[in-house]
């Protein structure tokens, strides 16, 4: 009786185990390569190189990038 349960038990763990480190592998790949598009943060520094490009180029006056960038900070 007691072999059965510490087989089902080691079986259980030997299928949760290697799931759960594929998951963490998986977590870890995600966040390492910047590509997640769930956080707010890439989009917000996006806009700002947006805008700073558009003013470096010179298609919107400083006083015009000043208030964008003030619009875009407070998000």
């Amino acid at each position: 009786m007691m072999g059965w349960g510490y087989g089902m038990m080691g079986g259980w763990f030997g299928m949760i185990i290697p799931l759960i480190l594929i998951a963490v592998i998986v977590y870890a790949v995600i966040r390492l390569s910047g590509h997640n598009h769930i956080g707010y943060g890439r989009s917000y520094d996006n806009s700002l190189d947006i805008l700073n490009e558009r003013f470096a180029r010179g298609e919107i006056s400083e006083e015009e990038y000043k208030q964008k960038k003030a619009l875009i900070m407070k998000r």
